[in-house]
């Protein structure tokens, strides 16, 4: 977690407020909307009209990351990501976040210092205010929770119930990394609990492991969409799995879907990691998860805008709902989809 010769501050000789404000002195405010960000009871916000969009995650220690690989730094910026997806995912933009953690005695200020490090660059990039948070104790492992807080016109709010039948299914990216990039993770881990002489071999996959260890928020593609002008009828983020998500849609704008096996963007990295692991690298697609990819449907007609843009890919169509959730393989079978999460992929039931 900290270098073994590393200058080490113990949380205890800091009382709250000064440790929250070594923390956060690197943090300006950068929005308009921001009146009063830290320092206050509460933080106070002026929208000007725009629809103000709220969200927030909890990720612990031991279920959503485990730090003999996550580097702290990692968590910090990984934590923040998810939060400005899921306001991607509204088709808004992500303006202010507040942090809350719990960890034990193990850490020192200057771990947090690193955790704080990767939020500051998450910030910095996502164009950020932080505006407030809270610090507690924690005496079975670590607690990292964000609330991003957004903006967005009222009339270009992007919901999970508002597809079509006919309406396109598009998806950005590419699916599966995230999950690949863990399994090589796993892997070193279990080698080096077995043999802690043993040197890690990450097999020069930056890119998968930064699927797992970094992944990006799609603000680029909102930003985008601004730009052609277009207004997704339904929307929502992968960190699930795609077919998780893929269900959440229909369900919730009560339509069927066809999904068409051989358009789901996987990259060559992917394919063959998914080959190394015995894997089936559309399963991992399917059902590993975290690749925050952002799932959208439109209408026929905004195929024109969207079918050179590269990073934006129509992998099927929705249906009505009496014809159900397919996939059509490669083959041209139809088959039930089925959100099976990440048991599928491991081969569980």
């Amino acid at each position: 977690m900290e270098e073994q010769n590393a200058e080490r501050t113990e949380i205890n000789e800091f009382g709250e407020f000064e440790l929250i404000n070594r923390l956060t002195k690197q943090f300006p405010v950068k929005n308009a909307s921001t009146v009063k960000g830290i320092g206050d009871d509460a933080a106070v916000l002026n929208y000007d009209g725009k629809k103000i969009i709220v969200t927030t995650d909890l990720l612990i220690e031991g279920i959503h990351f485990d730090l003999m690989y996550v580097p702290l730094k990692h968590l910090g910026y990984k934590a923040v990501t998810v939060n400005v997806s899921d306001i991607c995912a509204m088709n808004a933009e992500a303006k202010q976040i507040t942090v809350s953690f719990a960890v034990s005695n193990r850490f020192s200020v200057e771990a947090l210092d690193e955790l704080y490090s990767g939020i500051l660059y998450a910030c910095r990039k996502y164009g950020l205010d932080l505006i407030g948070g809270d610090t507690s104790t924690s005496t079975k492992g670590t607690f990292i929770s964000v609330t991003a807080i957004g903006e967005a016109d009222e009339s270009k709010i992007t919901y999970r119930s508002g597809a079509h039948a006919n309406d396109l299914l598009c998806v950005t990216g590419d699916l599966g990394g995230a999950y690949l990039g863990l399994q090589i993770l796993e892997r070193e881990k279990r080698l080096y609990i077995e043999d802690q002489n043993i040197k890690p071999d990450l097999e020069n996959q930056s890119y998968l492991l930064q699927r797992q260890l970094r992944p990006e928020a799609r603000t680029d593609v909102i930003k985008l969409l601004g730009e052609l002008e277009i207004v997704p009828t339904s929307m929502i983020d992968i960190s699930d799995g795609l077919s998780s998500e893929i269900l959440h849609l229909c369900t919730q704008s009560n339509v069927g879907c066809r999904l068409d096996e051989s358009k789901i963007p996987i990259s060559d990295e992917a394919q063959l990691m998914a080959l190394k692991f015995n894997l089936d690298a559309t399963t991992c697609a399917l059902n590993g998860g975290e690749d925050y990819e952002l799932l959208f449907t439109l209408k026929p007609a905004d195929f024109e805008k969207v079918k050179n843009q590269p990073d934006i890919t129509v992998i099927g169509f929705m249906t009505e709902t009496e014809k159900g959730v397919k996939l059509i393989s490669r083959n041209n079978h139809l088959y039930d989809l089925v959100a099976q999460g990440w048991n599928a992929v491991k081969g569980g039931n």
